[in-house]
Parts: structure tokens; sequence; C-alpha cells
């Protein structure tokens, strides 16, 4: 590939991650033609913060590397974790710009988020560094006028997989197969995550 890198950053939580967070990761590296997407992990995700107990970062990211492999060109990143502190995305891509001086920049959002952007900690940072990328399900809402942003739109596949749900499941020993790639069931089963991630 000519000309400079394309890089892409796709932050969560991921408490777990599963096949949703990894269909859109891919769909959106293809459909871009980015050289690397990272998956970021939050070390302490500030919209989470007093809502519910989140799993340690470590745990988190152990599941999350367990669960990307070798796909290649995806690959988990603990830049947030070795940061410390409270997580907010533009130090992020701050960070992967002084990394990457020479890359093209993408951050990658649902669309369920794309709307509250303008509540983000120093969003117009983001802004100015990265390209913002959009996933949408077919059939779903654009986003309002993101006014200020280069924007990308990528549409994937509908799954209605929330982490929510399989952390009930879990705890309750439901089976997460096929939710969750069986490596990272493994991972949160040898870590005892989740009731065991049964």
């Amino acid at each position: 590939m000519t000309g400079p890198a394309r890089v892409g950053v796709f932050g969560g939580t991921f408490d777990p991650i599963h096949v949703g967070h990894l269909v859109a990761a891919v769909n959106v590296r293809h459909a871009l033609h980015l050289d690397r997407l990272l998956l970021v992990v939050a070390n302490q995700p500030w919209q989470k913060e007093g809502l519910r107990s989140i799993t340690p970062a470590e745990d988190r990211f152990a599941v999350v590397e367990a669960a990307v492999g070798d796909v290649a060109g995806v690959e988990a990143s603990r830049l947030e974790i070795d940061r410390g502190g409270t997580s907010y995305t533009a130090d992020t891509m701050e960070q992967v710009a002084d990394a990457f001086p020479e890359a093209e920049l993408f951050c990658v959002v649902g669309a369920d988020v794309a709307d509250e952007l303008s509540t983000w900690e120093r969003s117009a940072v983001i802004a100015r560094l990265a390209t913002l990328v959009v996933v949408n399900r077919p059939g779903s809402a654009r986003p309002a006028s993101l006014e200020g942003w280069r924007l990308e739109q990528v549409e994937v596949p509908a799954l209605e997989v929330s982490s929510t749900d399989l952390r009930a499941r879990a705890a309750d020993g439901r089976p997460l197969d096929f939710l969750v790639p069986k490596e990272a069931i493994r991972c949160m089963r040898a870590r005892n995550l989740y009731a065991g991630g049964r």
C-alpha cells in the first residue's frame, strides 16, 4: 500500500468483548482499507464510573487479546491501561498521533454514541486529529449533523449482542458460545471472570 499508514482506534470498556465488536472491527478495517485497527481497552471509562462495577482492566485486556487472536490487522491495545487514570479518547488519539506521526487516523464509534460526541472531553482534539467513523446497522438512523468532523460511515450486520446481557448469561451459567470467541471464553474461565464465563 502506498501513502501514509491508515490507523483506526476503536475504544471501549469491552466488559466483555463480543462478536458484535469484532464484526464491527473487521468490517471497518476492510471498508476503509486500514493497515491497523487498535481495539483500545479503557482503563477507567469515564462514562461508566459509579454506574456499575467494572471488571479490572488487565482482565478485560487479556480477554480482548484472546478474542483477537491472529485476526490480520486487528490488535488489542493497552495504551489507556498503561497511561493509567481515567480514559479519555482525546488523550488516546494524541498518543496514537505521536506514535504514528505520518499516519492518517480514524476514530471508530457506534452510531449510539455519535450524537453524544459534544459531551466528550476535548472532542475538538479528536476532530482535528482523526476522521470519525460511525458504525451503523442496516436501516438504522444516520447520526445528526456532525459539524466540524470529517466523517465516514460503515454499515455492519445487525447483531443484537450486548456486554450487559453476556455478563448476566455468564452469571446464570448460560452458554456464551458463538456470542464470544471460544478463545476469549477460555480466557474468561481461566481468570474466573463473570462466574467463570460458562
